[in-house]
This record gives structure tokens, C-alpha cells and sequence, in this order.
């Protein structure tokens, strides 16, 4: 397989400056009188010294453009810095953890209320080496570190992807087109804390660009231990994408694919999948095994083998309409394709005319033995050289993010604006995060008068998107504050801010100011004085429905109090972890996750379980308020009696053993699928279950 760099040293001992890219073709002057040994010493050194003093520019550009986003961008972040609600959910875990009752949300139910298993982890470990008192911070400067960190570092892997052999005459800067265009984006700054696992991927997705570029560099080199391990940490890089996020999976396995393709030989491809397989497959028999489903609980709440295709476009346009996202995401299309034809029209030739023509005789040859097996064996060894290659590299990374893209859009997006279409779009952004821009100092050729035109047009669109990032993208969501649209889409981070008084909500304390949270601290000392009980949020926000349990309660029914409530991160922090916080939707309650999803709720919100439920399952009999159905408990309790159901609350509420264990294993490909009736009495017929005495039915 050819270099594709000019000379021919290892990687190992190319010269530092060889990592700045630049555009444009390097001239290769040999001196004029080839006999004198130190004439081409002479020579040689002088150029040296000139491709030295030509990359001072590009490099010095470089270094103040990923400095100033940087910057700006942590800036911009710690302004607008908070912890979401659901960024909130994750640190009960940490709590519970900590406090040695295991990875689960409420203790005693083995459940995974967190989407990203890695971050989930992180935080733990942090909270356990600092011994914050207040999670909160450990999660808000784990997410801005990682978010910052991730802009210099995928900006350097773009600087790689050019090459030290594109430097032409001229003037060449490194412009960070990209970056910009992804730090001016107002949820790009809201999530770079938030608590939730953005700053996480991000960072993930960056090293995987920078080990990616790294492999391309290693093509055709002699393979030493060095080199094995560098591929072999590529792997296991990109066999995290599942633990990263689930659907990031597209983005790690297609870049596994390609590196499997790829002439490695046998040996490797086993030692790839040792590698990229242990912790996540490892994982995933203990997600199974331990918590009995296949997936995070919120995959199963939220449904997200689901297809919402018109949501998804409408959530598509509430990302690019606010902000006229439209015109710099243009521009870096137009300065991708650009760059893209200047490397084609412009590519130095690998080979000299011998070179050339010993190939030609070649193909002549390969092709009065061609058939049509034979064409097919050339074709895919052509694709597989390709494969290692700065332009197979960027194939793989737009192929990624178009699918990530995609994916979400059938999803039907999220309820934050914005959030789940950073991730696809920074991908997507990678390959311009800067661009080079070559202005030639002479226009007597074509080819210098078609550079100076592209450099323009490139260096035109850079200010273009700074222009619209400091004019123009000022503006908000016009549902932010106190209201949600008909779509069900918010800016999350305004919503908050705007029902506190706080422009930096943090704490689980800061959250106390939030409607109904008060009362629910207060009530929850009350109820768990008088032996516990079912607390229901009521339309009065200093006030909480309780449902006391009775004296004696059936078998298998703790004494607890049980907290029910959509907000689940505020209401989970602000509870004591002996106390039992379960939600609507069903992201910590398997209940009310495997119930049908709402075809018309609002998106992310799709699960939405009838409080009798509730008030049956944790085992309340009295003292109900007045928009519970008394007939309905009865038959919520009837229908709860459900085989299936019944050996689903086994799976995460018995003791864990041995024996629990190997039965999950065998019933997590089932209870990932299952799901009840909403309505109880649709229930009790789906299960062949009688109507209970003294219950009439319409």
C-alpha cells in the first residue's frame, strides 16, 4: 500500500512541523549541478530552511485560531453554565453508589436510569477521588472540561488531515471555519455542562478523529509493536462508542469495519475484536444479567426503536430556524467541496514517468486476463487501499455523521432544543473544523488564478460565519421561557432559568426554588414519620396528594415512601435515597416503561402511566385524592398479578444471585420487548385476568 506522505521516513521520526496542514502543491527544486555530493547538501538544507520559514504562517494562524475558539468557547460555556433536570438524574446513581447500594436509581430495584453507561462511571469515579459533598460540581466540570477540551483536539486531528504535502507558494492560513461554526450555536454552549454526557461524546468523538488520521499516516509502514498498539488503542477507542452512547455505535462500528476491511491479516482482525468486544460486550452481559433488559431503561421508555419521522423534521427545523443555521452550514459544505477539488485537481503525481509506465503495461496485462471475477477482485482491492487513506477516512467520518443524523430524525429528536443534533453535527463538522486558505503571491498560471479564487471564496465564508455568529445568531426559542410549543420542543437551559430566577441553576438546592419542590421536601418528612406512603403531585404547587399505606401491608410490599413525579432528577436530589422516586414516563420505573408508547405525546415524554398504578403497586389503600379511581386501583392491583409482569418485578426487585442472574440472562431478550396495557382494564383482558368483585365497567 502506497504513503501517502512524500518521504519516505516512519512515522515515528517525521519532524513536528510535518502536523501542520497547509494547501497548495510543494515545489521540489533540486540543485542545478547533481555531480557535487555537498552541492546537494547545500541544497537540500537551504530547502529545509525555506519549507521551515513557509510554515511559520500556517502554524502561527493555526495556533491563535484554536486558541481564540477555545477560549471563546469555554467563555461562552461557563456563562451559561447549569445542571439539568435530567443531567441530574445520573448523580442519584453516583448517590447510590457511593453509598454502596450498587448502580442502581432507587436502592433495592435494579434498574439503569442513565442513557451513557461511560459517564454514568465517570462521575462516580471523580466523586470518589475528590470526595465532593456536592455531585453537582463534580458533574458540571467534568462535562466543560471534556467540552473544551474536545474543540483543540478534533481542530488538531483537521490540521493533520491536510499534510505537509499540500504546501504551495503563497500565503497560507489555517482558518477554524468549522469551530465556529459549532461554538456560535447557542445549545452548543448550554450543553457543554448541563450534567448530561455531551461533553463526553464529544471528546470521544475528537480522539477517534485523531487516532483515525494517525492510522492513515501509518499506511505501508513495517509493522512493530509500536504500530500494533497504536491500532489496537484505535480499536478499543472506537469499541466505547455503545458505552458512549448507544446509537454512537454507527460512528464506532463503521470506523470498526473499515479498519477490518483493511489488509491487516488474520491475526489482527481476531486481536480487533478481542479488543474493541471485551468491555462493551463484557458490559452488556452484565446489563443483562444485572437489570434483565437489554438496553438502558430510558431506551425502553422512550421507545427509541420507534420511528417519528414528522417530529424529527420539525425538530431538525426548530434547531436551524432560530438561528439561520442554514447559512454557515452552507458555507462549510461549499468550503468542504472546494478543498475536496483542489486535492483532486491538484494531486502531485506518486511516480515518474518509468513509474508510470511500467504500471500502464500492467493494467494492459490485468486486462486481457480480466473477467469478470477478476474486475471484482480489483475493484474491492482498489476500495480497500482507499480505505487507509485521509480521503477514506473523511468517506467514513460524513457516512457516521449523515447516519447519526438520520437515525435521530426517525427517533423524532428530543424535547431540549437542539441537544441530540450537536453530536451528528460536529461529526459532520470534523473534516472543516479549519481550513486552509492559500492566497498565491503569483498569478501567472491558471492554476495560482484558480487558488487565489478558492482562497477567497474560503477566507469570504470564514468571515461570513464570524459575521453571523457575533450579528446575527442572538436571538432565542420564542416558547423559552415559561411555556412549551405544540411541538413539545424547549430550550431546556431558558426554561429552568426562567421558573427559578437563576440564570446558573447548579445545585439540587438551587432546584428547591423550582414549583412544587419545597412542599415535596417538607412532605416527605411528614409522610415518612407517619410510616410512609404515596406522594402525587396536585395542581397546587405548595401542595402534595399523600396516600398513606395501611398498618399492615401485603406480603412482599416494603414500607416505604414512594415519590411520584415526571421531574426526576430535581425530585431525586432533593430526596433522601431511602425514599422511593418513580416517574411517569418510565426512565426509573419499569412499570411504567413498558407500557405502549403514545403515538401523539409529546416527544421524549411518549409514556405516561395512569396514577392508580401506582398507588396499587406501592401498596396504598386509603386516603386517596379525588381524581383517583378507586375501581381503577382495583383493577391496576388485579392486573398486576400478571405472570409476566410478576416475573419482571422479580428480575430487579429479588435478591441477586447466582440463580437470578442466569434467569435474567435467559428473560432480557423478553422483558426488553414487553409491554402492558395502559388502561388496566385493557390489561386485565390482554392477560385473561377476571374483573375484580365490585368493580363495574362501562
Amino acid at each position: 500500500m502506497p504513503r501517502s506522505d512524500d518521504d519516505s521516513s516512519t512515522p515515528e521520526s517525521r519532524d513536528v512541523t510535518d502536523l501542520i496542514p497547509v494547501v497548495g502543491d510543494e515545489p521540489h527544486d533540486s540543485p542545478a549541478d547533481a555531480d557535487d555530493p555537498r552541492d546537494e547538501v547545500s541544497a537540500a538544507a537551504e530547502t529545509t530552511r525555506t519549507n521551515r520559514r513557509r510554515l511559520v504562517v500556517p502554524a502561527t494562524s493555526f495556533a491563535i485560531g484554536t486558541i481564540a475558539v477555545t477560549v471563546l468557547f469555554a467563555i461562552g460555556a461557563w456563562q451559561r453554565r447549569w445542571i439539568a433536570d435530567d443531567g441530574l438524574i445520573v448523580l442519584r446513581t453516583v448517590r447510590n453508589l457511593l453509598a454502596g447500594n450498587g448502580p442502581v436509581f432507587n436502592a433495592g430495584e435494579r434498574v439503569e436510569a442513565n442513557t451513557s453507561t461511560l459517564w454514568t462511571y465517570l462521575n462516580w469515579f471523580w466523586a470518589w477521588v475528590t470526595g465532593a459533598e456536592q455531585t453537582e460540581y463534580v458533574a458540571l466540570w467534568l462535562a466543560l472540561v471534556l467540552s473544551v477540551a474536545a474543540l483543540p483536539l478534533a481542530m488538531y486531528g483537521t490540521a493533520r488531515l491536510y499534510g505537509r504535502r499540500a504546501l504551495g507558494p503563497g500565503i497560507t492560513l489555517l482558518a477554524p471555519l468549522g469551530a465556529v461554526v459549532y461554538i456560535v450555536i447557542p445549545p452548543a454552549r448550554d450543553f457543554a455542562t448541563s450534567g448530561l454526557e455531551n461533553g463526553l461524546t464529544l471528546f470521544w468523538v475528537a480522539c477517534l478523529w485523531c487516532q483515525l488520521l494517525a492510522w492513515t499516516r501509518r499506511a505501508g509502514a513495517e509493522q512493530t509493536a509500536r504500530t500494533r498498539t497504536a491500532f489496537l488503542a484505535l480499536t478499543f477507542t472506537a469499541g466505547l462508542a455503545p458505552l458512549i452512547r448507544p446509537e454512537m455505535a454507527v460512528f464506532g462500528g463503521l470506523v470498526l469495519l473499515a479498519m477490518f476491511c483493511t489488509r491487516i491479516g488474520w491475526r489482527m482482525r481476531v486481536a480487533m475484536v478481542v479488543v474493541a468486544g471485551a468491555l462493551p460486550v463484557g458490559y452488556q452481559i452484565f446489563r443483562m444479567g444485572y437489570y434483565a433488559v437489554l438496553v438502558p431503561n430510558p431506551a425502553i421508555a422512550k421507545d427509541a426503536s420507534g420511528a417519528k419521522w414528522h417530529q424529527g423534521f420539525a425538530y431538525l427545523t426548530n434547531l436551524f430556524g432560530p438561528y439561520t443555521l442554514l447559512l454557515p452550514v452552507i458555507v462549510a459544505v461549499v468550503a468542504g467541496i472546494l478543498l475536496a477539488v483542489l486535492a483532486i485537481t491538484f494531486r502531485e503525481d506518486a511516480a515518474d514517468d518509468g513509474d508510470a509506465a511500467e504500471r500502464a503495461d500492467h493494467e494492459i496485462l490485468d486486462a486481457e486476463k480480466s473477467s469478470a471475477a477478476h474486475t471484482l477482485v480489483r475493484v474491492w482491492g482498489r476500495v480497500v487501499d482507499r480505505i487507509q487513506t485521509p480521503g477514506g477516512v473523511v468517506t467514513v467520518v460524513v457516512v457516521s455523521g449523515l447516519f447519526l443524523a438520520v437515525y435521530w430524525l426517525r427517533q423524532g429528536g428530543d424535547f431540549m432544543h437542539g441537544r441530540v443534533l450537536l453530536s451528528p453535527l460536529f461529526v459532520l463538522l470534523l473534516p472543516v473544523m479549519v481550513i486552509p486558505v492559500t492566497i498565491p503571491t503569483s498569478l501567472s498560471t491558471a492554476k495560482a488564478r484558480y487558488r487565489l479564487g478558492a482562497g477567497l471564496l474560503l477566507l469570504g465564508g470564514v468571515v461570513t460565519t464570524v459575521w453571523w455568529g457575533v450579528a446575527v445568531n442572538q436571538t432565542v426559542l420564542p416558547n423559552a421561557g415559561m411555556d412549551i410549543g405544540r411541538d413539545g420542543i424547549v430550550d431546556e437551559r431558558r426554561f429552568y432559568v426562567t421558573n427559578m430566577g437563576n440564570e446558573n441553576p447548579v445545585t439540587a438546592q438551587d432546584y428547591l426554588e423550582y414549583p412544587r419542590m419545597r412542599a415535596m421536601v417538607e412532605t416527605i418528612h411528614k409522610v415518612e414519620a407517619e410510616g410512609g406512603g404515596v406522594i402525587l403531585p396536585s395542581a397546587d404547587y405548595d401542595k402534595w396528594y399523600v396516600s398513606p399505606l395501611p398498618k399492615k401491608l401485603a406480603p412482599g410490599i416494603p414500607r416505604e415512601t414512594s415519590v411520584y413525579f415526571l421531574n426526576l432528577g430535581m425530585t431525586s436530589m432533593n430526596a433522601p435515597l431511602d425514599v422511593r422516586v418513580i416517574d411517569q414516563m418510565g426512565l426509573a420505573y419499569p412499570l411504567a416503561a413498558h407500557t405502549a408508547r403514545l403515538q401523539d405525546g409529546r416527544i421524549g415524554h411518549d409514556k405516561r402511566l395512569p396514577s392508580e398504578w401506582v398507588v396499587a403497586e406501592s401498596g396504598g389503600v386509603s386516603g386517596f385524592p379525588g381524581f383517583i379511581d378507586r375501581d381503577e386501583v382495583k383493577m391496576a392491583r388485579a392486573a398486576l398479578t400478571c405472570p409476566t409482569t410478576q416475573a419482571r418485578f422479580a428480575s430487579y426487585k429479588d435478591t441477586w444471585s447466582f440463580t437470578r442472574f442466569r434467569h435474567n440472562l435467559r428473560q432480557a431478550e423478553e422483558f426488553n420487548t414487553y409491554r402492558i396495557a395502559r388502561e388496566p382494564k385493557y390489561e386485565l383482558l390482554r392477560c385473561g385476568i377476571p374483573m375484580p368483585e365490585g368493580v363495574t365497567t362501562d
